[in-house]
């Protein structure tokens, strides 16, 4: 009897949990990652030739880091993990009976195709940014929250000198205070949140008190460098010729509309700017998923309503690592008992179980705190650019719905071109969504990346033999 074997898709927590978890039940892992070192953005490294010293200094949870990197490591020295480094998965095939094929593009150019076959797969994609449109974003030096942590954390640079962090969502504190620590002037932490959803909130936060001391961590280290805190504020436009020179923000009154008296404007010559995050759902909508909203539906065992297909992380909704790290623990269980023909025991993850209640439940109460303002695409003039692939700009989107008569975003898309660009509405369609009044939703597309035809041609030659 052959070994059974799972294809897990993602090196960040939830699939390195999964993947430990499979790998010590007797299962063979295919560890598959676009990046060169596994730990996915939250848990993103130094490349070793920068010699980094210290790099626990830019995480926290870094025991539990170690722990999955040493386990990761004895699973490979064992056979019982593959990790497949610098694998671009573009697609995901059933194949019957045979189990399921995962495609994927090697290298920085991602040109050569590459085929892994597994009984079962595990989707542990995680998210990615959220950035509204605004007057000047496009300038040289607004770059994405995100983005600004994994200069730090991955290149050990800071993205400017004089540093705005702006948008809403957990993810600006941790940016700003490390951003501070390591140098940089932070000129303002620029928040929408009201501090009154704070307040009606405080129960449900109150009852995960380790995430509120991760925050108030946070909110010392602000304080300690004398970063301003505008919370119910946003930005109104960023202003600069050849780069960023400055932001001018602006509280928001209890509908969230702007205050237009309390403009106000700051120097500096970088934005670091999000509005939270989503899931990243393309290969789970090609293999014919269940999405719900903007989520792959999964049931308690983390299986989709695909066969042989599980899910874990973020991709299920935005949740934080630990999140991740259990649910990619009991994906790995199920997959394992599954694959080995037994009927799972839920009592070997009941620990995972209830952290993932309390951090789901958690969540829920962070994204209603953490809302863009209700208003924000009335700030977004005509000539502002919302898909920067096609160059569309908001006026445009505006005219297809009132003169043309498009009522969704493919109606949007297919008038403007909004969205047809190299990221295929990826960062574009929660922006053209707004300015258009449309519901956003998530985007189904053939492959989750672009691919060359010359692969795409060379995979139809192998499936007509």
């Amino acid at each position: 009897m052959s070994e059974a074997t799972l294809a897990v898709i993602g090196a960040g927590p939830a699939g390195l949990a999964a993947a430990l978890a499979a790998a010590a039940r007797g299962i063979h892992v295919t560890l598959i990652d676009s990046a060169t070192e596994a730990g996915g953005q939250f848990y993103r490294q130094p490349a070793a030739g920068l010699g980094a010293r210290r790099p626990q200094a830019l995480h926290h949870q870094w025991r539990t880091w170690e722990r999955l990197r040493d386990g990761l490591h004895s699973h490979e020295q064992a056979g019982r993990v593959l990790h497949l480094t610098d694998h671009h998965v573009w697609f995901v095939e059933r194949q019957g009976s045979a189990g399921l094929t995962v495609h994927a593009l090697l290298g920085p150019e991602q040109e050569e195709p590459a085929e892994v076959r597994a009984d079962a797969v595990l989707l542990a994609t995680g998210g990615y940014e959220k950035v509204l449109p605004f007057p000047g974003w496009t300038l040289p030096g607004v770059v994405t929250a995100g983005g600004a942590q994994a200069m730090l954390k991955g290149g050990l640079v800071l993205p400017g000198r004089t540093v705005v962090v702006a948008g809403t969502g957990p993810l600006l504190l941790p940016v700003a205070a490390g951003l501070a620590t390591a140098g940089a002037t932070v000129a303002a932490l620029v928040d929408s949140a009201a501090p009154g959803a704070f307040v009606r909130r405080s129960r449900a936060l109150a009852a995960h008190p380790g995430k509120v001391a991760e925050g108030a961590r946070y909110a010392g280290q602000l304080a300690r460098h004398r970063v301003r805190t505008l919370l119910h504020h946003t930005v109104v436009e960023a202003h600069g010729t050849e780069r960023l020179e400055a932001v001018t923000v602006a509280a928001l009154d209890r509908d969230g509309r702007v205050r237009p008296d309390t403009r106000r404007r700051l120097v500096c010559d970088t934005l670091a700017v999000g509005h939270g995050m989503l899931p990243h759902t393309d290969l789970a909508d090609a293999l014919g998923c269940r999405v719900d909203g903007m989520a792959v539906h999964v049931d308690d065992e983390q299986r989709t309503d695909v066969p042989g297909v599980w899910a874990a992380g973020e991709t299920t909704g935005i949740g934080g690592s630990a999140l991740a790290l259990a649910e990619g623990h009991i994906a790995g269980r199920s997959i394992a008992a599954r694959l080995a023909g037994r009927e799972p025991d839920p009592r070997g993850w009941a620990a995972a179980a209830r952290a993932r209640e309390r951090l789901r439940a958690f969540f829920a109460a962070v994204d209603s705190v953490y809302a863009p303002p209700a208003h924000w695409a009335e700030q977004v003039t005509d000539e502002t650019v919302v898909c920067r692939c096609e160059e569309v700009p908001a006026g445009a989107v505006r005219e297809a719905v009132r003169e043309l008569g498009a009522g969704d975003l493919r109606t949007v898309k297919l008038l403007t071109r909004a969205g047809m660009g190299w990221c295929q509405g990826r960062m574009c369609g929660p922006g053209v969504a707004g300015v258009a009044g449309c519901p956003e939703t998530a985007g189904r597309r053939p492959f989750a990346r672009p691919v060359p035809l010359g692969v795409l041609a060379r995979a139809g030659e192998n499936d007509s033999r």
